[in-house]
């Protein structure tokens, strides 16, 4: 059974080849490594819209569901520099789940939409038979940017230097640490399991976006994209991807926690190419590097060079020990497999 993102070859030949009309004012449309679309309103002002699907994990709980998600999509539409505006939010709820606990969700969505400034605008809500947790539904969050006030992930310039915030394998290992607390806590101690499953908060990017934006869009920042499926190096691919560019990636630069670490060995997946929600990348002029590291450091939030933009041509390298090893894209991200044979096995 396949689980998670469908295949980048899927997407080129039947997704992304088949898009409707097609329309002069879309600025950009869908692409791999794309985070949000851009469209013409008028000679000032464009529209930034992303989407994602809606969750609730019972595991998690109510209002800890809503947090995430609410913050995966601002964390992509915020890769664009500018605040979010607005939501809709359309939910197919599975029959059995009870209006209580939903309106304990709904009610935390509406205070974290009103934290981050959004308003939501219009949706559906309703239970359907073949519905069922996790993914309940699909979201659209948008907002409305001057035209030269905000960039993409297909803006980085031959020559940026790629910033990376935060670290690898942030939520494949809070999320594991939170579904087995037992087997982790009898593997790598209490303190472990407790540090890894209190690193929730940290799956937005919203703040680490808003900040580094802080220095110039385009003239500093010139492209962000968020890490989800496929880790640090599926995130990197999408990007380079996107801009139509190549990447060499420093991988001893890479800050890996050793809890991370240890949690990623027990579960035998690969941190560099697991679920990373929290973490940003930042493709930035390198003139302005050393202010995007400090206004990034100085508002609590770790970064670090990773990598530089290269020429296509150049191609896509991870560099290790003096060596050059191809980045491939990450048609499958370890963490689901990972997840389900811990399940099975009856892990606790």
């Amino acid at each position: 059974m396949e689980i998670g993102k469908v295949s980048q070859k899927f997407l080129k030949e039947v997704i992304l080849s088949n898009l409707g009309k097609e329309n002069p004012n879309v600025i950009f449309g869908p692409k791999v490594g794309g985070d949000v679309a851009a469209v013409k309103l008028n000679e000032q002002q464009v529209l930034i819209a992303c989407s994602d699907p809606l969750s609730i994990i019972p595991a998690l709980g109510m209002e800890d569901s809503a947090w995430l998600t609410v913050h995966l999509l601002a964390s992509d539409l915020t890769t664009c520099g500018n605040p979010p505006m607005y939501a809709l939010l359309s939910y197919n709820l599975p029959p059995h789940m009870d209006y209580e606990d939903f309106k304990r969700y709904w009610l935390a969505i509406h205070e974290e939409m009103k934290n981050l400034g959004v308003s939501i605008i219009g949706g559906h809500t309703g239970k359907y038979v073949g519905c069922d947790f996790t993914v309940v539904g699909g979201g659209v969050m948008f907002t409305i940017a001057e035209k030269d006030n905000y960039v993409t992930s297909r803006m980085a310039e031959v020559s940026n230097l790629l910033v990376l915030t935060k670290g690898v394998a942030i939520s494949a290992s809070s999320i594991l640490a939170r579904a087995f607390p037992e087997k982790v806590e009898k593997e790598l101690g209490s303190k472990t399991q407790k540090k890894l499953a209190s690193m929730f908060k940290q799956f937005s990017t919203v703040k680490d976006a808003l900040t580094a934006a802080k220095i110039g869009l385009r003239s500093g920042v010139t492209a962000m994209h968020d890490c989800t499926e496929g880790g640090l190096f599926g995130a990197i691919y999408e990007l380079t991807e996107a801009s139509e560019v190549g990447v060499e990636i420093y991988k001893e630069n890479i800050i890996l926690d050793e809890d991370v670490k240890a949690i990623c060995d027990l579960f035998k997946i690969d941190p560099y190419r697991s679920l990373n929600e929290g973490a940003l990348l930042i493709c930035v002029k390198k003139e302005k590097v050393d202010d995007l590291i400090n206004i990034l450091k100085s508002n609590g939030i770790n970064a670090f060079i990773i990598g530089e933009i290269k020429e296509k041509e150049y191609g896509k390298w991870i560099i290790e020990n003096g060596k050059k090893q191809r980045l491939e894209y990450v048609d499958v991200d370890p963490y689901w497999k990972a997840f389900w044979d811990a399940f099975k096995a009856g892990w606790k």
